[in-house]
């Protein structure tokens, strides 16, 4: 409904301004600060003053005066504060959107009808996901749910890196070592077993003797070569480690969860002749240079040029990610990817080539995002290998289970809980927190992740926002039991209203106007999120919500005597748990019923 009452402000402000022969333009509409009491508020009339040559309070109430909210359904009056134009809410408004948040999908846009692929993680397939990449597909993953959940057709895609020199050298490397020369695997999982011959071969060419390297080189040039030449033998070699490797890797990332609909892999460009056919394109332009035994391209405004092939005749990653890119054009009406900030030049060089080719690069948006860091000393990590996501989600589900039982500790001794339920929410909790802290922060910000915050039942946190949705299913069981009890007892005579009917009038205090407002928001906060591919948008949301529910419910009783006030409340709190579920949903982080 908040949609609807901003297209009616929008609407009153517009034919006001039309009235008094003054220019349209930005409407300035914004949430006005929690003192002022109105829904919306207005900032046109700064903008307007300097035209006019009046003070900008004179020109907000010339503006009021004009505006009749009897011609809308959701306006009661509109009133002014200084500069600013207030709108305020009617009746109507409150009753439309508790009835529209006690449906299940509430906060869910309508279908734009428009297809939209999420490339994210895409890490290259040499072992278990690292923890300074955690970002990316919970970042990513995030996204896709979004923009799902604004309307749109939403493939994931992981790319995969299966044709470069990282995956000749593993190929090279598990096909020469024996098992018996490595070290034990650090999990018995298969990207953690196989990994070991990437760190052998790895290590032999740096430090083995001459002979052997240039033995093990050629081998590795000789399956790159395979791969560009089409070789299906050179394929079935790779693609043994490479899908081995990532079935280990989805396991990890399934845990955040972070799910794919497509592993697109960049040989299928090479075997299907879109690569061929791309470098031909690029010879072709009048940017295309051959320099220091490689095809570039000198792009303007950049310092660097972009090698797209070798002397040898073999592409490039970015040569491959060109074509990868062409075929997403084609398929899909616009583009996300996921990037680390060390791949922003790769990126821009990548649009200004794909522009060159012809490319209508408005359908692309990369979201870049710093790395994160994990405090000295709080984790330990392996020799060489840093911490994996591994790690640092079994770290999370031990510290959130401690942090249960110690908070549940009256309830366990009492058999309330199951060692089931405990296990149930310590994983709930625990990777909720990881998952949470990471996606509420601005992606360009480098961030340092910090257990006592993450798991911080009091502070603005995972726990603390899953904790207002196990608190509305305790509500609402609650008074199913009570309900199921009477029902159970002789009675009388029938009550004389309707069960189920509800009157949304009762809920007139500012505790229950406040949570039905910020409520209404959550479809706009959609929207804005989704447009600006900002999920972290949607986390500040939660912890506004949080504060407003427990505001309501230290306020006001839910469970009264009063059969049609509790009625109304319990249906508050029933638009409470769908609009938080759905919103903890968008950001990937489970709903606990009970904490």
């Amino acid at each position: 409904m908040f949609l609807s009452l901003r297209t009616e402000a929008e609407e009153a402000l517009t034919e006001a301004l039309s009235a008094l022969s003054l220019p349209t333009g930005d409407l300035g509409l914004e949430e006005p600060p929690e003192d002022v009491g109105a829904i919306l508020a207005s900032s046109v009339a700064f903008r307007l003053a300097g035209e006019v040559g009046k003070a900008p309070p004179e020109v907000a109430g010339e503006l009021a005066e004009t505006i009749d909210v009897a011609d809308y359904d959701y306006l009661a009056s509109v009133g002014t504060q200084g500069p600013y134009v207030n709108f305020h809410a009617s009746d109507a408004y409150y009753e439309k959107t508790l009835e529209a948040a006690r449906e299940d999908s509430y906060g869910r846009l309508e279908p734009t009808g428009r297809e939209v692929v999420v490339e994210h993680t895409s890490a290259n397939p040499t072992g278990p996901v690292h923890v300074g990449r955690a970002r990316n597909p919970i970042i990513g993953d995030s996204i896709a749910r979004l923009l799902d959940f604004a309307g749109n057709d939403v493939d994931r895609h992981y790319y995969v890196n299966d044709a470069g020199r990282q995956m000749a050298v593993f190929t090279w490397a598990y096909e020469t070592f024996d098992e018996s020369e490595l070290p034990e695997p650090d999990r018995e999982k298969a990207d953690y077993e196989l990994v070991r011959y990437y760190r052998k071969g790895n290590a032999v060419l740096e430090d083995g003797d001459e002979e052997e390297v240039e033995a093990a080189e050629a081998e590795i040039a000789s399956i790159m070569q395979g791969l560009e030449n089409g070789d299906e033998d050179a394929y079935e070699r790779v693609e043994r480690v490479v899908d081995t490797v990532l079935g280990g890797m989805r396991e990890s990332l399934s845990r955040l969860p972070a799910e794919f609909d497509e592993f697109v892999k960049e040989t299928r460009f090479i075997r299907d002749g879109s690569v061929d056919d791309l470098v031909t394109r690029l010879k072709g332009l009048d940017e295309a240079v051959y320099e220091e035994d490689a095809w570039q391209l000198d792009l303007p405004d950049f310092e660097k040029n972009l090698v797209f092939l070798r002397s040898d005749g073999t592409s490039l990653y970015t040569t491959r990610d060109l074509a990868h890119h062409e075929w997403k054009f084609e398929e899909y009406d616009h583009a996300v990817t996921v990037l680390g900030e060390d791949h922003k030049l790769q990126a821009t060089q990548l649009a200004a080539a794909l522009d060159l080719l012809g490319n209508d690069t408005d359908q692309l948006d990369s979201v870049f995002y710093s790395y994160v860091n994990l405090p000295e000393g709080k984790m330990s990590t392996r020799a060489g290998t840093g911490v994996d996501l591994d790690d640092l989600l079994d770290e999370a589900v031990a510290r959130a289970r401690e942090e249960v039982e110690v908070r549940m500790d009256d309830r366990i001794r009492n058999d309330d809980l199951s060692e089931d339920d405990i296990d149930r929410i310590a994983r709930q909790v625990g990777i909720g927190a990881v998952r949470y802290d990471i996606v509420s922060k601005q992606p360009s910000k480098a961030i340092t992740f910090e257990w006592d915050r993450a798991l911080n039942f009091e502070a603005q946190s995972a726990p603390y926002v899953q904790y207002v949705h196990a608190r509305t299913c305790g509500i609402l069981s609650e008074a199913q039991r009570a309900s199921e009890n009477r029902a159970a007892e002789p009675r009388d005579g029938e009550a004389d209203r309707e069960p189920g009917t509800v009157d949304p009038a009762l809920l007139d205090s500012p505790e229950e106007r406040d949570l039905i407002e910020v409520i209404g928001r959550f479809p706009a906060v959609i929207e804005s999120a989704a447009e600006d591919r900002q999920p972290h948008q949607i986390a500040t949301y939660t912890r506004d919500f949080a504060e407003t529910f427990n505001a309501f419910y230290r306020e006001r009783q839910v469970l009264t005597d009063d059969e049609a006030l509790t009625a109304a409340r319990l249906a508050l709190v029933a638009a409470s748990r769908h609009t938080i579920a759905n919103a903890l949903s968008v950001l990937g982080v489970e709903a606990p019923e009970s904490m």
